[in-house]
């Protein structure tokens, strides 16, 4: 059994393979609520977060993990704050300030994690737009909290444009060596736990799950944080997903050399112009 702590509106236990797709990022009315990872997958713990600093901490302490997460958990830390009773602010431009400051901050945290950056500039820009044409601190206010909340869906559609033309790319070229199915490998985590709630590269599973089309998938363990046996593994039995299967990360070679495997699906950390890519040194091997 696992349980959730401080929950929102759920059920306090349940059996592991009842639970429902795992959400990392949870918004209430009053505040923004995360799943502490360093938990996973032995406890599923939320954590309240209601301040741009305690939103710092937990992407620098890695609670929360997977660029896109992060970016929209910096965000939303940053509404919550803005939401609570005592965030109050003279004028639009001491909160256009309040805002920029926030953003700065928030992307120390993790200053590799590219999307916080870009996700700063884009809602510093838009606090910015807002301070100019400003009716009222409360109006600007609503408006930076929707803009934050928005992300989530953004980030959800995005993934799931991805993940469908991933399958479609992985079927196409399976279908001509005659396999309707596909079994694939990855390491890390993509999947829900690292975005708003489907995945990049796991979101390409996701989408071949949905239509039957997934005949297993292989998962690194990652060392040294293990995303891919605590995080990977625990979607693969969350989701159902058919023959997942744990491998160390040493054994890669041996896999694809005894082993059918059909493609890799893998995060990229950077991707260049020319499309070239970036990950985490196992992802090379």
């Amino acid at each position: 059994m696992l349980e959730i702590v401080n929950g929102c509106s759920r059920d306090s236990k349940f059996l592991l393979k009842k639970m429902a797709p795992l959400e990392a990022i949870i918004w209430c009315d009053t505040h923004l609520k995360i799943i502490d990872q360093l938990l996973l997958p032995t406890q599923t713990t939320y954590v309240d977060i209601k301040s741009v600093q305690q939103g710092w901490d937990a992407i620098n302490k890695m609670q929360v993990r997977g660029a896109p997460a992060i970016a929209i958990v910096g965000c939303l830390s940053l509404a919550s704050h803005l939401i609570q009773p005592e965030s109050t602010f003279t004028d639009c431009a001491a909160l256009d300030t309040f805002v920029s400051e926030s953003l700065a901050h928030l992307v120390t945290a993790r200053p590799t994690a590219v999307n916080m950056k870009a996700e700063a500039g884009r809602l510093t820009q838009h606090s910015s737009k807002l301070a100019e044409s400003c009716q009222s601190v409360a109006d600007m206010k609503n408006s930076l909290v929707e803009w934050c909340k928005n992300l989530l869906k953004e980030d959800v559609a995005t993934n799931k444009s991805l993940g469908d033309w991933g399958m479609k790319a992985i079927l196409e070229r399976a279908q001509t060596a005659g396999r309707d199915q596909v079994t694939l490998l990855t390491i890390c985590n993509t999947g829900s736990l690292a975005t708003a709630g489907y995945g990049t590269a796991l979101g390409v599973v996701r989408s071949l799950h949905t239509c039957n089309k997934l005949g297993g998938v292989y998962m690194l363990e990652t060392r040294p944080y293990l995303q891919g046996a605590r995080l990977s593994a625990l979607e693969a039995v969350v989701e159902d997903w058919p023959n997942g299967t744990l491998v160390c990360d040493g054994a890669a070679g041996a896999l694809l050399s005894t082993h059918t495997v059909d493609g890799a699906v893998v995060g990229a950390d950077r991707v260049a112009a020319n499309g070239d890519t970036a990950n985490k040194i196992g992802t090379y091997q």
